[in-house]
């Protein structure tokens, strides 16, 4: 229900199924990593203290990004850091994954929506480097 893609112990991405459900508050990543992911369960009439967040400067070295399935079929191909294929999953209505590392590129299978949401500001193609993928002949879908 929770998977880590990993490459030479790097962490590439977190994949939250849409099957997870546990009680309480659970957080998937680590403090230090710059974008923070949890899933969060309460039942009626539970209280979250009102709060502010106080003024931090982060310091930001990649962009990661978190990717909810709202509708459809994707599938997700990973690359490591030399741009270099190693597999792909599919994610589906109400899954959820985080991009931490390397690269990554996409194939939509069905009709998609999906909400994105990373660290800005943004600064256009200087926040990427596109190269050239694999086709989906070549895909190593895990399951």
């Amino acid at each position: 229900m929770i998977e880590k893609i990993i490459d030479h112990n790097q962490l590439l991405a977190l994949i939250i199924s849409q099957k997870f459900h546990a009680p309480g508050i659970h957080f998937f990543t680590p403090n230090e990593l710059s974008q923070q992911l949890a899933y969060m369960h309460h039942p009626a009439g539970k209280v979250i203290q009102p709060h502010i967040h106080n003024s931090f400067v982060r310091e930001v070295q990649y962009t990661q990004e978190v990717l909810f399935i709202k509708k459809g079929k994707l599938r997700v191909d990973f690359y490591n850091n030399q741009q270099q294929y190693l597999e792909s999953r599919i994610l589906e209505a109400a899954d959820v994954i985080l991009l931490v590392a390397g690269g990554h590129g996409f194939e939509v299978l069905e009709e998609i929506e999906m909400i994105e949401v990373k660290q800005g500001p943004y600064v256009g193609e200087q926040d990427k480097t596109r190269f050239i993928g694999i086709n989906s002949k070549e895909t190593k879908i895990i399951q």
